[in-house]
């Protein structure tokens, strides 16, 4: 326990020596079409990641921290045609989701697309909240083709988020840990350990300092979908073929079996 409170007072205190940016200064970059680049890795390496990053990034400061909540509800059709979409390697393919911004209490319905070229497309618009979504109803139907009758809440997570951004402003890297899953369908929860999901967002290839360092931490792109890994460490019932290598890595990342 006590091991586990200092690496994450190291994981603060190291983004807290990052200079700040806030969200009004990171506006112009939105990056709403844009190359994903995911790694996986744990509060270790992070820490050493942040140390390295001092001169090269911002992190964004708002509501009085670096570190943000969010909780994310992913919705799927009963026979999960979305989670088999991305387990059986379609493009294009799509997720549907609804994020709420825990620090501002702000709520997004959120459609996801990729692209047979890799790019990700998010389109979303302002809900009430996790619960209410009929005033999205329209925006689903044009985006998704689909209707709230058509799909059911499936998984949903809650975590912490850091996200940073270079220096000359054309990147923004998030930072994703203690991830917390509920799934609503089977009741099954659990957690990721000391897991890190690292995303490069950028439009294009252009020039990154975290690529540089993280070749020198020996941390390799590795695409993680936190829906998918969700729905596969809580529902039993779902085929895992494809993501059972996935699973073993990150088994061996945080040190033990999830």
């Amino acid at each position: 326990m006590n091991e586990e409170k200092n690496i994450e007072d190291l994981i603060r205190q190291r983004v807290e020596a990052l200079d700040p940016i806030t969200l009004q200064e990171m506006s112009g970059i939105k990056l709403m079409n844009r190359t994903d680049t995911k790694f996986v890795t744990n509060k270790q390496t992070l820490v050493q990641l942040l140390l390295m990053a001092q001169g090269h990034y911002y992190a964004q400061f708002n509501d009085g921290t670096y570190v943000a909540s969010y909780v994310t509800q992913y919705w799927d059709t009963p026979d999960h045609f979305y989670y088999y979409q991305h387990h059986n390697g379609r493009s294009p393919r799509q997720k549907v989701r609804v994020r709420t911004y825990v620090g501002s209490d702000i709520t997004f319905l959120e459609v996801k697309t990729k692209n047979n070229h890799g790019r990700t497309k998010k389109k979303r618009i302002q809900v009430p909240s996790q619960e209410d979504l009929e005033s999205g109803s329209g925006f689903l139907a044009e985006r998704a083709k689909r209707t709230l009758d058509d799909i059911i809440p499936t998984v949903r997570n809650h975590f912490h988020r850091i996200t940073l951004v270079n220096k000359q402003k054309t990147e923004r890297l998030t930072i994703d840990f203690d991830v917390q899953f509920l799934n609503k369908e089977t009741g099954q929860q659990t957690g990721t350990g000391n897991l890190v999901i690292i995303e490069l967002k950028r439009d294009g290839n252009v020039p990154s300092p975290v690529l540089n360092i993280l070749r020198q931490l020996r941390v390799k792109p590795s695409g993680f979908s936190k829906y998918c890994i969700g729905s596969v460490l809580t529902n039993p019932d779902l085929k895992i073929n494809l993501f059972k290598p996935k699973l073993t890595r990150i088994a061996h990342l945080v040190g033990h079996r999830l």
